[in-house]
């Protein structure tokens, strides 16, 4: 199995958002995670209401059973959307929350390049990083 393959694989029976159903899952209380580089963050901009935890510890950040979980960890119901530059990673991290029982986990369809190209705005704030 190829890196294609692993993608199609974590994208199937999976309902991934578009930029604007980002917002509406957002407002309806849904935990936003950016997980871009911090060089990413830098020339794009800061996604808005987005927690950024680094892939690296993603699972760890979000399992509501981690001694490392972040407060809105809260339980594996938690609606959570992943979003990356491109939206390919963020595919790849949701289905590893899934795999963790975070069985709301999906991402934003094209990333925040996709954000972008909808007219949504960025910000230039301070990130809400979560290390």
């Amino acid at each position: 199995m190829g890196v294609e393959d692993l993608l199609a694989a974590s994208r199937v029976g999976v309902r991934r958002l578009s930029p604007h159903e980002t917002v509406q899952a957002a407002a309806r209380g849904a935990l936003v995670v950016d997980t871009r580089t911090e060089a990413h963050r830098r020339a794009q901009g800061e996604l808005p209401g987005a927690v950024v935890i680094d892939r690296t510890v993603l699972e760890w950040r979000l399992d509501p059973g981690s001694d490392f979980r972040i407060p809105e960890a809260t339980g594996y119901d938690l609606e959570v959307v992943v979003v990356c530059r491109q939206g390919y990673s963020s595919s790849l991290a949701a289905a590893s929350l899934r795999a963790l029982g975070l069985h709301r986990a999906t991402d934003l369809a094209g990333g925040v390049e996709a954000w972008c190209a909808a007219g949504l705005p960025m910000g230039t704030g301070p990130a809400d990083v979560r290390q």
